[in-house]
């Protein structure tokens, strides 16, 4: 795919909901085209793609307002596309580069921050663990607490280990990962604020 046009669900100027930077302003950019397909996925729509239309770089880098100080680049699985022009165009602009991935598609662009969102149907590659600045995993059953371990085995040593609950399930799962916790402090939780607070 040329990586001078890439293909956007949508794009928008908003409030990081999650992980390290939540509560922080940010921008971003949700690339469409997904082949992960999580059961509980809340964009299912950004999966196909050939359904979304395709911008130039250039042209997207234009929208974002210049006080912004973060940009995020999203998905969809945001890796299965060439993101080196698109994060060197950011870079040269002054933004901060963040993704937000499954890892699971050979690492491309330049990154500030690189958050790794193991998913059990398609595994991260070697390299996004070894860059990842933070792990998320969605914790929805039981079972996920032992996945959770296990990819956390796996990442460098200063990576932030970070456990969401699945929305749809997180009154369910919360007083689980409480204890988890606890139990285990190396990990904190994070929640998708953004929902709470009712912003994009």
């Amino acid at each position: 795919m040329n990586s001078e046009m890439l293909p956007v669900m949508e794009s928008f100027y908003t409030i990081q909901g999650e992980g390290k930077f939540q509560g922080s302003a940010a921008y971003f950019i949700r690339l469409g085209g997904c082949d992960v397909e999580c059961h509980w996925c809340d964009v299912k729509e950004s999966w196909p793609i050939d359904a979304h239309p395709k911008y130039a770089i250039q042209d997207l880098i234009a929208e974002i307002p210049q006080q912004c100080p973060i940009v995020i680049i999203t998905g969809g699985e945001p890796l299965m596309h060439s993101l080196d022009q698109l994060t060197n165009h950011l870079k040269d602009s002054g933004f901060r580069t963040h993704i937000e991935t499954s890892g699971a598609h050979p690492v491309s662009g330049s990154w500030d921050w690189f958050c790794l969102s193991p998913k059990k149907f398609k595994a991260p590659n070697q390299e996004s663990y070894e860059l990842a600045d933070e792990l998320k995993v969605i914790i929805y059953n039981k079972h996920d607490f032992e996945f959770a371990i296990d990819e956390a085995s796996k990442v460098n040593e200063n990576c932030q280990l970070l456990m969401q609950p699945e929305w749809s399930v997180r009154e369910k799962m919360m007083p689980l990962m409480v204890d988890f916790v606890k139990n285990n402090p190396k990990w904190k939780i994070t929640l998708q604020t953004h929902k709470y607070l009712n912003v994009p």
